[in-house]
């Protein structure tokens, strides 16, 4: 019997795996929907800030729209209470020892969004080869980069960034070996 990975990817969901896709999708669909951002379903306020703060320098707004636009701390928050549960500890501990390292560094300060763009970039070099920095930068780049249906890339902005065209539908010659073939 021969399973193709659709096949396999299909059958191993389950229901509670669709339903938890549902959910998300149907959150997604309500935050961009709404002229304000949804509330948030895990981060607190001062979490959200630092996440979001940490999401920024990782694909900053300096040549174009970067992971606030895209509104990347939203597809973390909804990532981190649906699909992305079993990271919930990662980023507690994550954002523990970022709390930590940033109260070594800057005597005073009080979160790392309230520090100056080169401070919060010397921070990061302090913690960039850690796991926890490893995991938000991928929720960061998927929320940048992913479909907005999955509560990221608001308007396309990520899509639009790199000239991605999501038609829906594709035409051929598909690449450029495709239009060589007669």
């Amino acid at each position: 019997m021969n399973i193709t990975r659709r096949d396999w990817i299909l059958g191993s969901l389950g229901v509670a795996g669709w339903a938890v896709i549902a959910s998300a999708q149907q959150h997604a669909h309500s935050a961009v929907a709404q002229s304000t951002p949804a509330g948030f379903e895990y981060l607190d306020a001062r979490t959200a800030q630092d996440v979001s703060a940490i999401a920024a320098q990782i694909v900053p707004s300096d040549d174009g729209p970067g992971a606030t636009e895209a509104g990347a701390v939203y597809f973390i928050d909804r990532a981190l209470k649906t699909f992305a549960a079993d990271k919930q500890q990662a980023y507690r501990d994550g954002l523990a020892d970022l709390d930590h390292r940033h109260g070594q560094m800057f005597p005073g300060s009080t979160s790392f969004a309230t520090l100056t763009p080169a401070q919060q970039i010397q921070l990061l070099h302090a913690i960039e080869s850690t796991d926890f920095f490893a995991l938000l930068r991928t929720h960061t780049v998927l929320a940048w980069l992913g479909s907005p249906e999955y509560g990221g890339n608001r308007n396309n902005v990520g899509w639009k960034y790199i000239g991605f065209d999501d038609a829906g539908y594709f035409e051929p010659p598909f690449g450029f070996y495709d239009a060589e073939a007669k």
